[in-house]
């Protein structure tokens, strides 16, 4: 039987087996499950069949995703005797477009979906956001189940209910909530990604530790390796994230208050990556971690944490092979004023003034409004020199 998984559930030995978990996100009437486990993928069928019985289901997935995992998703839907149709977009941030958003809208149109129907986003995070947006304005609301296929989604984007696609300008500037009713990840899944994207991923689990669970974070300091190899320590690391992201979004689903936490790294590493083009120069996950680098070694530098902190969390993340510094990303970036600019756009940023989350230390990340733009300036241009 599934248990309901809470950060301190993660004190296992590293290489033990880890039974399935089940994380619950409570809101209310729109309270959802998320399932945990190797093999998920194989039983989505019967999962979606007893959630809403009667309904049809369009995929959405892109290129790579369904050489791994189409095949097997689609036969688990047609044992449970589930009509589907499916929708495949081309992989990458390229994807969470004007123009992907379009694609993915009148695939589900065309297909006859309909508000009773459900939507299944299979793949990372780009996949997720951009179905979770379609399924949120197409009839006006179609219900969607996100079942994550990367480390990155599993822990963070595929909860939540933050759906969106990429202006020009910036990351993520246009969207909508719209919360799942169900999360299937399959731990095993994780087996067929590449390193890099692994490691990428794992950035957003190590967050949740260095913004509000230090003792959490210490485990990760000796799990880390069996995280990404695959052994139970991981179904006990996906678990304990998620446990930790779905106890913010139940006290603050749309991001008004504390919800912002999340974003530990994320306004220094948002406008790093769209400097870098939103490319391949620079994943997501890469970016938070040297976004979340920087608000450490920031906020000892206005006193708020110690430098032994922020050393701390540097070297956890460049032990796991991450990148932490700005010198880090490949290829030229814009200068200091262009990456002001960038951070002028982020979604927290409160009639102009800039809001940041920093961090009193291990664990202890605020929110922290009206930092004054000259010493973010004076302190990007140090760190890029650096």
């Amino acid at each position: 039987m599934s248990s309901v998984a809470t950060p301190s559930s993660v004190s296992v030995p590293q290489g033990s087996p880890a039974a399935p978990r089940t994380v619950r996100v409570e809101l209310g009437a729109r309270a959802y499950d998320i399932a945990i486990g190797p093999g998920l993928l194989g039983e989505i069928g019967t999962r979606i069949a007893a959630l809403r019985p009667g309904a049809r289901v369009a995929i959405v997935t892109d290129q790579n995703v369904a050489l791994q995992h189409l095949g097997m998703v689609e036969a688990a839907l047609d044992a449970a005797g589930i009509g589907f149709s499916t929708v495949i977009v081309a992989p990458g941030e390229g994807s969470k477009s004007y123009a992907g958003l379009q694609q993915v809208a009148e695939g589900l149109i065309a297909a006859r979906v309909e508000r009773r129907d459900l939507v299944l986003a299979l793949g990372g995070g780009v996949v997720g956001d951009l179905a979770g947006f379609a399924a949120a304005v197409v009839r006006r609301g179609v219900d969607v189940v996100q079942a994550p296929t990367t480390l990155l989604s599993q822990v963070d984007s595929s909860v939540g209910g933050k759906t969106g696609i990429n202006s020009p300008q910036g990351k993520n500037l246009v969207g909508a909530f719209h919360q799942p009713v169900l999360v299937v990840a399959d731990t095993a899944a994780l087996d067929t990604l590449p390193a890099r994207e692994l490691r990428a991923g794992y950035a957003e689990v190590a967050k949740y530790g260095l913004l509000g669970d230090e003792k959490l974070f210490g485990w990760l300091e000796g799990a880390w390796r069996g995280i990404l190899s695959g052994d139970g320590d991981r179904v006990e690391a996906v678990a304990a994230s998620c446990a930790a992201k779905a106890a913010i979004v139940a006290r603050d689903e749309t991001e008004t208050g504390d919800r912002a936490l999340l974003n530990l790294g994320h306004t220094f590493g948002h406008a790093l990556e769209a400097g870098a083009g939103f490319s391949q120069r620079l994943l997501h996950g890469e970016a938070v971690s040297i976004g979340m680098c920087l608000a450490f070694a920031y906020s000892a530098r206005l006193g708020l944490c110690s430098g032994q902190d922020a050393v701390r969390a540097q070297r956890h993340l460049e032990a796991v092979g991450l990148p932490t510094r700005i010198a880090d990303v490949p290829g030229e970036l814009p200068d200091t004023d262009g990456l002001m600019t960038l951070i002028a756009q982020d979604k927290k940023v409160s009639r102009g003034a800039l809001t940041f989350i920093l961090a009193r230390g291990i664990g202890a990340a605020f929110v922290a409004k009206d930092v004054d733009a000259a010493s973010v300036r004076a302190f990007l241009e140090e760190m890029r020199a650096a």
